[in-house]
């Protein structure tokens, strides 16, 4: 098939002080999140002088692949949309509409599968083609990435470069540990279709940090979890990387190498959570830290996006270095099978 355009689909963040409780208000909307506990994640924020760094690291990312579809002969603009900030991704589903653009490819800033990984992309998708009504796109979300070649090679030579930071004497019992996001475990168990057994967001997070440490020849590593946002009482994912710090400690490691596996920028979450938090706890009990940086910078990952374009463009073959099936790709916000990561708590 043909296609006019592409969407790419994000997050977002705030762009100034100002922005900041608006846009935490939009993200925990119709979830209970006290108001305590936003005022002291806004704090992280005015940390950066109120600017998260997300939506200037896609514009960058964005013109990266623009320039890539260019030099491969490929004729497509990109447009940007967030989910909780502007540009919103309504909007730019209206000036899709409004340029004549009747069929797009949707890239969405998230490699893995699960409900807020996955789905609620879905979700956005299907919500921007509802408000535009007649006339809107038909818009096909491109398929989870984790397990791309290009993916893990970008990770892997930034693992080898944080590795060369740590003081010489330290690199060679430092520990690589891998983080992702954390998210409640209810929403881990039903992530993928009920029929696989759930948990395809763990599973494949803990693929890539595979993939990722075998390239960098490295057997013994750890997967761990950050950037927890939910209320005591509900189980996350665990352990918390801060903890693992401790536990690491306690075991007489002296050295540590982060890795962010599951995140494609260095946006806030990567910057405060491991870069402040875990970097400084890992200071006070006297270890060396390293944290390698997200790919989205490196022009392998713009190389990455136009592959998986390029997918849909003349069937282009898949690359993957892993067996879990390809998913995430779908038509106009439809789940990728019934029942197919449902948010927790869902009939």
């Amino acid at each position: 098939m043909s296609y006019d355009a592409m969407l790419w689909l994000s997050f977002g963040g705030p762009e100034g002080p100002q922005d900041v409780m608006p846009f935490l208000e939009n993200v925990t909307r119709g979830r209970g999140v006290p108001r305590e506990r936003l005022a002291e994640v806004a704090e992280h924020y005015h940390h950066f002088g109120g600017v998260s760094p997300i939506n200037e690291l896609n514009r960058k990312a964005i013109a990266a692949v623009e320039a890539e579809l260019r030099a491969q002969g490929v004729d497509m603009p990109v447009y940007f949309g967030n989910r909780n900030w502007t540009p919103y991704v309504e909007d730019a589903v209206r000036r899709m509409a409004a340029d004549g653009v009747g069929r797009a490819l949707v890239f969405p800033t998230s490699a893995y599968g699960g409900y807020s990984a996955c789905r609620q992309y879905d979700e956005d998708i299907a919500r921007a083609r509802e408000v535009m009504g007649d006339g809107a796109p038909d818009l096909v979300k491109l398929r989870h990435f984790f397990d791309h070649p290009l993916f893990v090679e970008c990770f892997a030579d930034a693992v080898r470069v944080a590795w060369m930071r740590l003081p010489e004497h330290e690199r060679g019992a430092a520990r690589l540990v891998f983080t992702a996001h954390s998210i409640p475990d209810s929403a881990d168990r039903a992530a993928g279709p009920p029929q696989d057994g759930g948990r395809l967001y763990s599973r494949q997070v803990a693929e890539a940090a595979r993939l990722v440490a075998r390239q960098c020849g490295v057997a013994d590593y750890d997967v761990v979890w950050q950037s927890r946002s939910g209320p005591a009482h509900v189980p996350w994912l665990e352990p918390d990387i801060v903890d693992h710090i401790d536990t690491l400690h306690g075991a007489g490691a002296t050295a540590v190498v982060v890795c962010p596996v599951g995140f494609v920028s260095d946006h806030l979450e990567v910057e405060w959570d491991l870069d402040n938090e875990a970097a400084e706890h890992a200071g006070e009990l006297g270890m060396a830290f390293a944290r390698a940086l997200t790919p989205s910078g490196d022009a392998r990952f713009a190389r990455m996006v136009v592959e998986l374009v390029r997918e849909h463009l003349g069937g282009a073959p898949a690359r993957k270095l892993s067996d879990f099936p390809r998913a995430g790709c779908t038509l106009n916000g439809a789940p990728c099978a019934a029942g197919c990561c449902e948010p927790a708590g869902a009939p």
